[in-house]
């Protein structure tokens, strides 16, 4: 590949030392336009472009291949005797060249005995990737260099030993390639070159070795070396920026919670950056392109701090760092990467776009949803968006009033019955997911944010908040499951929810409603009747009817529905009837066809 011989590795496993000459200091193969660097400390030797070290020595990778994983869930082939505790990435960024040269350090703890490998996933480079994707150089563990093969998109790496359970591990990768996707390198909207990370879902993996599937949580650091016109963002805490020689800047961003890997951000461009204020301690930042600095800084001034200040008294600490709002070229609404929210291009308009505040809300939600617990399977992962959803229209509410929330609960409600009369069997859990790449779908948001709203009439207010809360206190920074949050809010309900959760989860189908009333004034009878008349499946609910009367007074009347025969209700009135109101406060998905007799 032309890029790779625009940095003159071929010659290099010939022309190197050992990663350290005695002195502290950086030995770099000769062909390369890299200074040596004093480092910092011997752990952070990777911290600079010494990353190069790792890809000029190659070695013959044998292994032999890995038992065949079980079934699971998801599909993903997860490892549960083995925890990812960190990842540390020392990455060299060139505005010559699209290859980047990585070198990945993973700390691992193994919890059982007699394992003697580990496996990473990485995609290869290929021609069907029109040549993109990363070849490994190296694999290191104690300074000595190990057995690995890479191959479909996968690297397992041999040991050399059994490894006794409990102990931890420290693996070095070196590698280079270009990204086919994951890190985005390309032009912002002003015409200047950037890099940014979109890793959604299980795309970590196109640039950084990993274990790229939520059920393994790690903690994580970037060491970047760009050129210094750039400013660089990441998760967590800037611990260094350093001018180099040749014009090089080094950036270390070190996060300290443990996220999944999809939420593991790298932004790399000319930003503006404001320190806006602090919550709880806690910075709260912007960063957009130079050239949106008045605009940005206006823009996501607000509703930030807002929003953090009503998801912690609802539902509890919030977990980060730090939280920066980003301007991005690599998604086009929002991405709630851990501590540092990328916002799409032309999110910046100047104006405080409603529309773009919502996505703020919905993003900031996630710090709490998905990112601080999240969920074990790709499966579950109404967990994640059904919450932001519906937690933006709860934020709504508060910010703006009960008139805005129904309008947002309208508005999704329009968009269920509009998906499922395409798709009318979809289910938010399912139990087999054909492509882990593409693990979403708009009812995910919108359909699980409605089920949120009807668990939460059901048991009531005060209990559906207590079992959020202790659901968060027990799964911050953990992974969690629906069953999980079924036992908090029973827990906390005191009522037996599995009939719920199967129902608005694991079924697919809608809620369609056909009746009428009627009024008599001569007998002051008041006669209603109502069923269920979709398709397929039956749901029990109870609608909710408000009679209201002449003089303007209201009397609520519950009507039990469970099955598809009709509910006929009769009744003598004291007032004569002006109306009947189907769902006065909006709190059960269904699609009515309500009329006067």
């Amino acid at each position: 590949m032309s890029d790779v011989k625009r940095w003159r590795l071929e010659n290099a496993n010939t022309q190197t030392e050992r990663l350290l000459n005695g002195k502290g200091l950086l030995i770099f193969p000769r062909g390369l336009q890299i200074t040596t660097v004093k480092i910092m400390s011997v752990r952070h030797f990777l911290c600079v472009s010494s990353l190069l070290l790792l890809i000029a020595m190659p070695v013959t990778s044998v292994l032999a291949q890995p038992a065949e994983p079980g079934p699971v869930q998801d599909g993903y082939p997860k490892n549960w005797g083995i925890d990812i505790l960190h990842y540390a990435f020392a990455l060299q960024l060139s505005d010559t060249t699209d290859t980047i040269m990585g070198q990945a350090t993973i700390e691992a703890r193994y919890l059982a005995p007699g394992q003697s490998t580990l496996r990473l996933d990485l995609i290869n480079q290929s021609e069907s990737l029109r040549g993109n994707g990363m070849t490994v150089k190296r694999v290191l563990m104690d300074g000595g260099d190990l057995i690995f093969r890479h191959e479909d998109d996968q690297i397992f790496i041999e040991l050399g030993r059994e490894v006794m359970a409990h102990e931890r591990i420290e693996v070095t990768v070196g590698y280079y390639g270009v990204p086919a996707t994951g890190l985005e390198i390309g032009l912002t909207k002003h015409g200047d070159r950037s890099f940014f990370s979109d890793n959604w879902s299980s795309r970590a993996k196109n640039w950084l070795p990993t274990v790229d599937h939520p059920y393994d949580k790690a903690t994580n650091e970037f060491i970047i070396t760009a050129p210094n016109h750039y400013q660089v963002i990441s998760n967590g805490l800037l611990k260094e920026e350093t001018d180099l020689v040749d014009g090089m800047r080094l950036t270390h961003w070190k996060n300290s919670v443990p996220i999944a890997t999809w939420l593991y951000v790298l932004g790399v461009a000319e930003f503006a950056v404001q320190y806006v204020d602090v919550f709880d301690g806690k910075s709260i930042q912007t960063w957009v392109y130079k050239q949106d600095r008045d605009a940005g800084f206006y823009d996501f001034a607000v509703p930030t701090k807002q929003s953090l200040a009503f998801f912690t008294d609802l539902v509890g600490p919030f977990s980060y760092e730090k939280l920066a709002n980003i301007q991005s070229n690599s998604v086009g609404g929002g991405m709630e990467a851990a501590s540092a929210i990328f916002y799409g291009d032309r999110s910046v308009t100047g104006t405080r776009d409603r529309r773009w505040q919502h996505v703020i809300v919905h993003e900031v939600a996630h710090q709490w949803f998905g990112n601080a617990v999240t969920e074990y399977e790709w499966n579950d992962l109404w967990l994640s968006e059904g919450f932001a959803t519906y937690y933006t229209l709860l934020f709504r509410a508060h910010a703006y009033g009960r008139d805005d929330f129904v309008v947002g609960l309208k508005n999704a409600r329009d968009r269920v019955f509009a998906y499922y009369e395409d798709d009318y069997d979809f289910r938010i859990i399912r139990e087999h997911l054909p492509d882990l790449n593409n693990v979403s779908g708009s009812m995910i948001y919108q359909k699980a944010a409605w089920v949120l709203h009807m668990l939460r009439a059901l048991v009531g207010e005060e209990a559906y908040n207590q079992g959020v809360r202790t659901y968060y206190a027990a799964y911050k920074d953990r992974n969690a499951s629906t069953g999980d949050f079924r036992r908090h809010i029973e827990e906390a309900s005191g009522m037996k929810l599995g009939w719920f959760f199967d129902q608005w989860l694991y079924q697919g189908g809608v809620v369609y409603l056909d009746g009428h009333w009627q009024y008599d004034e001569e007998s002051n009878e008041l006669e209603i009747s109502l069923r269920q008349t979709q398709p397929t499946y039956t749901f029990r609910i109870a609608p909710v009817v408000d009679i209201v009367y002449d003089d303007g007074s209201k009397e609520r009347l519950t009507l039990e529905l469970d099955g598809t025969l009709p509910m006929e209700h009769q009744s003598k009135v004291a007032k004569s009837v002006k109306e009947v109101i189907p769902d006065p406060d909006t709190e059960l998905l269904a699609r009515w066809t309500f009329v006067q007799r």
